[in-house]
């Protein structure tokens, strides 16, 4: 077994939200859709969201914008954003689902008196609905959203900040993601980052970031 995936000297355990916890593409799509309807303009497809995804709103907006005008147009953008966020906060979690093993895996977490934190770039707002709606508001200590602190990831801030509040060490942390962003802020934290191959990663292989380790569920990081 991959040395990483022994927990055993993990106290602090951070785990990226939209790819990683849950799948929440579905309702993306639909929310954004229903903001460009408002908007009067062209709907964009699921596939297009799921590439999207990942750095914060304000980023897949910027995307759904480039893409229709070729080009970004800082006025739509903003436009955009806010009727999104404003459509997506009222429809955050009808078909969104949490993936399998993570309520598992967050069960041994819980037994294992291992301390939990939610960090995403996903506005703090809509992070902290989501867990909530979800039911798994409370198996965290920290949520930190993408306009919680001045960086958002890749910039390591959010996961250092983490490290800072739990008074813990980076050796004693572990990151668990499933994109560039989470490799890359793990790297600039000194953070060892474990990646999921079912997230969502801007249509790039996961592997082409070169993660430590890379697991197909979080059920496999439990000791059998």
């Amino acid at each position: 077994m991959n040395s990483l995936a022994d927990l055993s000297q993990r106290q602090l355990i951070l785990f990226d939200l939209d790819g990683t916890l849950v799948d929440s593409a579905r309702d993306l799509y639909a929310s954004m859709n229903m903001a460009l309807a408002e908007l009067g303009r062209p709907a964009v497809t699921e596939t297009q969201v799921r590439n999207w995804v990942g750095k914060g709103a304000s980023q897949l907006c910027s995307c759904v914008i480039q893409y229709q005008e070729h080009g970004l147009n800082p006025e739509l953008q903003q436009q955009l954003l806010q009727r999104f966020l404003a459509v997506y906060q009222r429809y955050l979690c009808v078909d969104t689902e949490i993936y399998e093993g993570v309520l598992e895996f967050l069960d041994y977490c819980r037994a294992e008196e291992k301390t939990l934190a939610c960090v995403t770039n996903k506005p703090f707002d809509a992070a902290h609905s989501l867990l909530k709606q979800l039911n798994i508001l409370d198996r965290f200590s920290l949520v930190i959203g993408g306009d919680s602190l001045t960086h958002r990831k890749p910039h390591p801030e959010p996961l250092l900040h983490s490290i800072h509040y739990f008074e813990q060490k980076p050796e004693h942390t572990l990151m668990i993601g499933d994109s560039r962003n989470d490799v890359e802020a793990s790297r600039a934290a000194h953070v060892d980052c474990i990646v999921l191959s079912y997230g969502y990663n801007h249509g790039e292989d996961i592997h082409a970031c070169s993660p430590q380790m890379v697991i197909d569920s979080l059920a496999e990081l439990i000791p059998r």
